[in-house]
């Protein structure tokens, strides 16, 4: 079974400072870990409702090191959605923010800790916990689905150690969370950081607000993560014009970052000093699976780059096969040790092992370039037949969001009909021209829809099915 982290190594270092004015050393968290996990038995199944601050930090951080698995789950869901999931899953424990402790007033409080309380369930675990298991993550965010990845200890171990290594992580680095501790991306973050005994800026606030730039500055950030909706709003926040000389390295991932963005954020990089990273991956391989070399980045707009370290990349035609052509479009398929058990759809599966065996079909269309370089161009289940002919709607919703820079769409549709779901109808007249100018499709085939937003989860994607439920 392999080990995440070292706290010993690193018990006079600065583990994590929060927004609430607390600061503790690796020394510290361990001995909060003994502490907490002394109340719950070895090997059982905690459903922790996570969110960035200490108390559920130092949960995720003890139950991995103490081989207690986590469930992580959203506090944004619905409490019936909460005890569905919990009736689903039979944890022997809920490590829950205290206020959420009315919610369960069937349960018994054990122990509580900074913000957080362990409570005990009224199951009883007669279900076997396959011995890898490590952690359960849901790729769904706030929408409540009782699927969830399996993830084992060498798949996040393994991930950190190649994350580490192409970022060059040290001890010196200070990362803030900006994304969700129940996120993939979030939770690689903190795996990073942790594994190398670097320091962990924890807060709750988001980018749009002024603690969180007030905190970033004051506690001297050298990271910060996000997704293209991330990316987004740092544009709209004019982000080149802030003084942020502490800050070394902005990294990506989440989804497809636009060409502009991509050039507006590596510019900035590079004449303020900085690195900005667009990553690749998924939940399904723990969380990243490829890179873009910095130095790479202007050279290859809307590359996803190479794989990790120790990762493989290659593309199969609709029947299996490998292509070996390069700009052939096919599905990237990806090998390494961070490639998941499987998924659990509930606690009948925690016995299951590798079902995987080190092999992802990731349901993404891709091509590469002459220098082995990948692109994505769009998911499997994201096209459509228009009049005959085969479209991909992640290449109309970028083309959009490239040309149109401040538009806030979402495009869907069903056979013979392209939906475009627009904010403001600021764009009207403009989109339905380029659609016809530069989209050669039959105009009849578009319809725009006026809506009031575009529903995103907690890591700013698009929940496309939500759309088309409403509109479709």
């Amino acid at each position: 079974m392999v080990f995440m982290w070292d706290l010993e190594r690193y018990s006079s270092n600065t583990a994590v400072i929060d927004d609430k004015g607390n600061n503790l050393s690796y020394g510290e968290l361990l001995s909060d870990e003994r502490e907490l996990c002394s109340h719950v038995e070895s090997r059982s199944l905690v459903m922790q409702f996570a969110r960035n601050t200490l108390g559920s930090f130092i949960g995720y951080i003890s139950f991995l090191d103490q081989k207690i698995v986590p469930i992580m789950v959203s506090p944004a869901l619905s409490l019936e959605l909460k005890k569905q999931l919990i009736d689903r899953y039979k944890p022997l424990y809920l490590w829950m923010p205290s206020e959420m402790k009315s919610d369960f007033s069937e349960y018994s409080e054990v122990f509580c800790l900074y913000d957080y309380s362990l409570v005990k369930t009224n199951f009883s675990q007669k279900y076997i916990i396959y011995e890898d298991l490590a952690l359960l993550l849901t790729t769904s965010g706030t929408t409540g689905s009782q699927k969830f990845v399996r993830q084992s200890y060498l798949n996040i171990s393994s991930n950190a150690d190649s994350i580490i290594s192409y970022l060059k992580i040290t001890s010196e680095d200070r990362a803030i969370t900006s994304l969700p501790m129940h996120y993939t991306f979030g939770l690689s973050v903190i795996n990073t950081h942790i594994k190398t005994g670097a320091t962990i800026l924890l807060t709750d606030k988001s980018i749009m607000q002024r603690e969180f730039w007030a905190f970033l500055k004051e506690n001297n950030a050298t990271t910060i993560s996000g997704v293209p909706y991330t990316y987004e709003m740092l544009q709209r926040l004019r982000m080149p014009t802030m003084e942020l000389p502490s800050l070394k390295v902005l990294t990506q991932a989440g989804g497809k970052l636009s060409a502009d963005l991509q050039k507006y954020f590596t510019e900035y990089a590079i004449s303020s000093g900085k690195q900005f990273f667009v990553m690749y991956g998924q939940c399904e391989a723990t969380s990243r699976m490829g890179y873009l070399p910095f130095e790479d980045s202007l050279r290859k707009p809307g590359a996803i780059g190479i794989p990790i370290p120790g990762g493989k990349y290659y593309l199969i035609d609709n029947k299996g096969n490998a292509i070996s052509d390069c700009h052939t479009e096919g599905e990237l398929v990806y090998e390494g040790d961070n490639v998941t058990l499987g998924y659990a759809q509930g606690f009948e599966d925690l016995c299951l092992g590798d079902e995987r065996h080190g092999r992802l079909c990731t349901g993404d269309l891709a091509y590469f370039d002459e220098d082995h370089y990948f692109y994505i161009t769009g998911r499997n289940n994201r096209f459509i037949k228009v009049y005959g002919n085969r479209v991909n709607l992640d290449e109309i919703q970028s083309a959009l969001k490239e040309h149109f820079t401040e538009l806030d769409c979402a495009v869907i549709g069903k056979d013979d009909l392209i939906v475009i779901c627009m904010t403001s109808d600021k764009y009207l007249s403009d989109v339905k021209a380029f659609f016809e100018e530069r989209i050669s499709l039959n105009p009849k085939a578009l319809k725009i829809i006026m809506v009031d937003n575009i529903p995103k989860n907690e890591s700013g994607k698009i929940i496309y099915h939500k759309l088309a439920t409403e509109l479709l």
